[in-house]
């Protein structure tokens, strides 16, 4: 059975479905044609059967004693040379012996069943059942039973005998041989037919299937990630929804190998610029050592805080580049929890303060608890203040307020010109007027991805007198929930 199971898993889904589209048909046949069968047997016995009882009405309580007297034991002491009768009619007495009427074919076998009828005579009772003839010919049989006087018994004995008529069956199991027959024919022709409209079907219905198959099979081949299944919008069965899902995931596939294409390229240029500083600092302090001509002390100590400021802005890309290359798993990731966004926005602004010891930072802070990984919610929030530190002016101030879950920080800097804006938060990128500052373009791109995971929304716009208003909102609760509370 096993054997069979996996065999049958291991055809094509078209075999499968036309198979059980011609075992669901044969098995529906079969019920109806068995059914028609037992219809049309039962009508016919009950057209034999009605025979019989008219037959069995016919014969005269003068019939049987004159039969009695006489007793024919074959067809041919009754038959006369006459025509060979259609029926059969005889008696049968307690002991089994058999007289047959004048009008009678052969005897029918006499059974247990016809001697206890004649034994305990009831002309009320009737049975009915299938026999044969002392030829061997099915019989359909009625026995009843008779009360016979003057028998061939004493005079004045009166003597009980069955009656047993019975009508040939050949016709009838003829007919219900050939209805079989036919039935047999029209089934297999029909299971043939429901097998052969099952492929067709089945062939119909996976042709989009098979589309969407030799497209994924190129995909695989070629990692051609433009390919498209056509759909149409009007469609909404399942194979359709496949084919947009199909679609939907190779546009996303398609992106994201852009966007890390765009990721690598980017960060190559951006590593080559200390790289290549970094080269040329170390080769010249290199060369004075091979050379023995000594770079003057003043020089020497410009270039090792050169390497150490390049340093410094390596290790931060590659910190940057580690951060934005941790997949995108969301609020639903095993490193968030509760966190208080207050605590972490308190000590951005004492970092915020170590950088900028010349500028005003204000702070209104209230608290505020949000569900994110407290690491890279910190590390967002110091980019924010890391950027208003360095575009405010010496003596500057910078505003802070974290108010129902809004965080607003705003600077008194240049601000940010409006063909800008909508490029603040791309990797990589840096407005003209600050490449010249320390950075690698990747602070904003940081910040706008772990607000997105925390569930929130962050925005940069011009501040009214002049500067740049960065605005973050978290999803949270001014008081944290009851499970996060420490134990009292």
């Amino acid at each position: 059975m096993n054997k069979v199971v996996r065999r049958f898993r291991s055809l094509p889904i078209r075999s499968r479905l036309a198979l059980l589209v011609a075992a669901a048909v044969a098995f529906a046949v079969a019920a109806v044609s068995v059914t028609c069968w037992f219809i049309v047997q039962g009508q016919l016995y009950d057209q034999v059967d009605g025979d019989l009882k008219s037959a069995s009405r016919t014969l005269q309580a003068d019939d049987f004693e004159a039969l009695t007297k006489t007793c024919p034991q074959t067809p041919s002491d009754t038959l006369g040379g006459g025509p060979r009768p259609k029926t059969y009619a005889q008696v049968v007495d307690a002991d089994g012996k058999v007289c047959l009427f004048s009008n009678s074919m052969a005897p029918v076998k006499v059974t247990s069943s016809d001697k206890e009828v004649a034994r305990n005579p009831d002309p009320t009772t009737i049975t009915l059942r299938n026999g044969t003839d002392s030829e061997g010919d099915p019989v359909r049989v009625l026995t009843t039973a008779v009360v016979v006087k003057n028998g061939p018994f004493p005079q004045g004995v009166a003597a009980d005998y069955a009656l047993v008529i019975a009508i040939p069956l050949k016709g009838t199991e003829s007919t219900l041989n050939e209805l079989a027959l036919i039935l047999l024919l029209v089934s297999g022709i029909g299971v043939v037919g429901a097998g052969a409209a099952g492929l067709a079907v089945a062939r119909a219905g996976l042709r989009p299937v098979d589309k969407l198959t030799e497209a994924v099979e190129h995909v695989a081949r070629t990692e051609d990630l433009d390919v498209r299944i056509p759909v149409d919008d009007a469609d909404e069965d399942e194979v359709a929804r496949l084919s947009r899902s199909f679609n939907s995931m190779t546009s996303a596939l398609a992106s994201s190998r852009d966007l890390q294409q765009q990721l690598i390229a980017d960060a190559g240029h951006e590593l080559r610029t200390p790289l290549t500083s970094l080269r040329t600092n170390i080769e010249l302090l290199t060369r004075s050592e091979e050379t023995g001509r000594p770079i003057p002390e003043a020089d020497r100590k410009a270039l090792l805080a050169s390497v150490k400021a390049q340093m410094t802005e390596l290790a931060a890309l590659i910190g940057d580049l580690q951060e934005l290359s941790r997949p995108d798993t969301g609020q639903h990731s095993g490193r968030t929890q509760i966190v208080a966004w207050h605590d972490i926005v308190d000590s951005a602004l004492r970092r915020a303060r170590l950088r900028g010891p010349e500028l005003t930072i204000t702070a209104d802070v209230q608290p505020w608890f949000v569900r994110a990984e407290p690491s890279a919610l910190e590390r967002a929030v110091v980019n924010i203040l890391d950027n208003a530190v360095k575009f405010s002016p010496e003596g500057g101030t910078i505003d802070v307020r974290l108010s129902e879950g809004a965080l607003t920080v705003r600077d008194h800097g240049p601000g940010i010109p409006d063909d800008e804006l909508p490029h603040v938060f791309d990797r990589f990128w840096r407005s003209p007027s600050a490449r010249a500052l320390p950075g690698s373009g990747l602070g904003l791109s940081i910040v706008a991805r772990t607000v997105q995971q925390a569930g929130g929304e962050v925005s940069l716009s011009h501040a009214e007198g002049g500067g740049t208003v960065a605005a973050v909102r978290l999803p949270g609760a001014a008081v944290p929930p009851p499970e996060d509370l420490p134990p009292s």
